[in-house]
Parts: structure tokens; C-alpha cells; sequence
């Protein structure tokens, strides 16, 4: 099996590079070989690899740049998604696309399930929403896997932001009125490598009838806050490295130029029923990347 690989650079991208190595020949892309905001070089990328599975983790992730930057953030995740959902179908080959939990307003008390209603408060999660919508509109084989607050080691993501602040500043004020599932990246690729697995050698026709719209994040919830407090509770500080000393603030006190949902929980109860499949709590994740 031929996979191509988008957003080899990435966080999730950069584990799944890893976890798809035994599944075949991975071939790993990132904006310097197909700029995703570029559909003349996404096809021809695609065309000239000619896989049997297209994996894209490829994505524009920053949520309050995006606020200003929203051509580009549309381009990049929606416009790009249904290009590549295009190219696969033409190929005979499978997608499977990232999505996000961005995609809600956050006003359900409950944990979202794929069916409820979308309504995105920022941009980023309406280009989001317009990607899945270009690749289901395509209507070839797929696989749409919204995650959350997705974290690991490397990069920019808000774990090391913390951590990083952390032995900055004296004190910490973090949001405790957010809820969500923290999610770490190696479980995310793990996850999907194991689905992929499943597919064996022809993943097109094991997911046409089993493809769609997937939940896929850690167990469990916590808040921004709740997540810090892990984070600083597995650092080892002492007398000669100082952590800063956390407080819980209201989403009020810290205003960003794109609103967050109060409540990003996702139910992963499908893709647990329908491939048996499901991500452990996400204090197991902060305590296996950062312990």
C-alpha cells in the first residue's frame, strides 16, 4: 500500500510518519513539496505519488491569526480537503481528513456526538467545517476524524506553551470555564494506524462501507486549567527552577481575538462500535509525553 502523507512537519503528522512506517510506503509531504493553499500543486503531488491512501493532517492550526488570515486559513483547510477528496476518488483511493472540535459553539452540556449541529464561533473552526463539507460533498471513500486540543512534545501546541511559560513568569492565569478532551498526538496516529490496519491492502474498500464522519479524541474531560495543572504537577521545579504559581481565571479575563466553545468534549462512542477502537484518558497522554 502507497500512502501520501500530508503535513509531515506537524505534530500529528510528524508521529503518524512513524506509526504508518509498517504499513506500507509512506511518502511524507509538507508545504515545501505541496503547499496545501496551492491546488495546481496539491493535484499534481497527488497525481505524480498516485497512493492508495491519502492521510492529511495538513492543516492551518492558528486559531487566533486565523481571525485575520482567513483567506488563507480557508484555502488551506477548505478548500484543500475537497481537492485532495477529488484526487482520491479519481485515483480509487481512500481519504482520511482531520477535523475539529471547533466546529461546535461549545452551548451542549453534554459531550458532542457526529450528528449534532455545527455551528462554529471563529474562523478557524468555520474552515474547518467548510473542509468537511468539500470532501463529503466529493462523495469518493473517507474517513472525516475530528479530534481536540491535540498537544504532544513537539512544537507549537499549548502544553509546551505552558511548560515554557512556566519557568518564565511568576504566575500562571489560565481559563477554567473551557472544557475539553486533551489529546495527545502519538495516540491520535497510534489510533489511526490501527484503523488503517484493519483496512489491510485495500483500504478503499474497507472503509466504503464504514467511511464518513468519526469523533476521535482522549477520554475523559478537563479545562485549560485542569490540563496546566497536570502539565506543572509532572515538572520536577525545586529551589533552583521555580515553576510559576497557577490561577484559574474566567474565559472574561483573558480575551483572544477568536472565541473558544465553552464545551469541546466529543463523544467517541461510534468509532468505538464501529471498529473497536478507542484513545485512553488524556491524563494517560500528558503523563506519557511529559513525565
Amino acid at each position: 500500500m502507497r500512502i501520501l502523507l500530508t503535513g509531515q512537519r506537524g505534530q500529528v503528522g510528524w508521529e503518524l510518519q512513524r506509526a504508518l512506517a509498517t504499513l506500507g510506503e509512506v511518502v511524507a509531504v509538507d508545504v515545501d513539496t505541496m503547499d496545501l493553499a496551492d491546488p495546481a500543486q496539491v493535484v499534481r503531488q497527488v497525481r505524480q505519488v498516485a497512493p492508495d491512501l491519502i492521510v492529511n493532517p495538513g492543516a492551518y492550526t492558528a486559531v487566533d491569526r486565523a481571525e485575520e488570515e482567513q483567506e488563507l486559513a480557508f484555502a488551506v483547510n477548505g478548500a484543500a480537503p475537497g481537492v485532495l477528496a477529488e484526487e482520491a476518488r479519481r485515483l480509487g483511493a481512500a481519504l482520511i481528513h482531520y477535523s475539529t472540535d471547533y466546529v461546535f459553539d461549545g452551548s451542549k452540556a453534554e459531550p458532542y456526538r457526529e450528528e449534532d449541529t455545527t455551528h462554529p464561533v471563529n474562523t478557524y473552526g468555520r474552515s474547518k467545517l467548510a473542509g468537511e463539507a468539500a470532501v463529503a460533498a466529493v462523495g469518493g471513500t473517507h474517513l472525516i476524524l475530528r479530534t481536540s486540543w491535540v498537544f504532544g512534545r513537539r512544537g507549537h501546541n499549548f502544553a509546551t506553551t505552558m511548560l515554557r511559560l512556566a519557568h518564565e513568569r511568576e504566575v500562571l492565569r489560565v481559563v477554567d470555564d473551557q472544557i475539553g478532551a486533551p489529546t495527545w498526538c502519538r495516540f491520535l496516529a497510534e489510533a489511526t494506524a490501527q484503523l488503517i490496519a484493519r483496512a489491510g491492502a485495500d483500504p478503499a474498500g474497507f472503509f466504503r462501507e464504514r467511511g464518513g464522519l468519526y469523533h476521535m479524541s482522549a477520554a475523559g474531560h478537563t479545562s485549560w486549567h485542569g490540563f496546566t495543572q497536570l502539565l506543572l504537577a509532572l515538572q520536577p521545579g525545586g529551589p533552583d527552577q521555580p515553576l510559576a504559581r497557577l490561577e484559574a481565571i474566567p474565559t472574561s479575563a483573558y480575551p483572544t481575538p477568536a472565541r473558544r466553545p465553552a464545551n469541546s468534549v466529543l463523544s467517541n462512542d461510534r468509532l468505538r462500535d464501529t471498529f473497536g477502537i478507542a484513545l485512553p484518558d488524556w491524563q494517560v497522554g500528558v503523563r506519557f509525553a511529559f513525565a
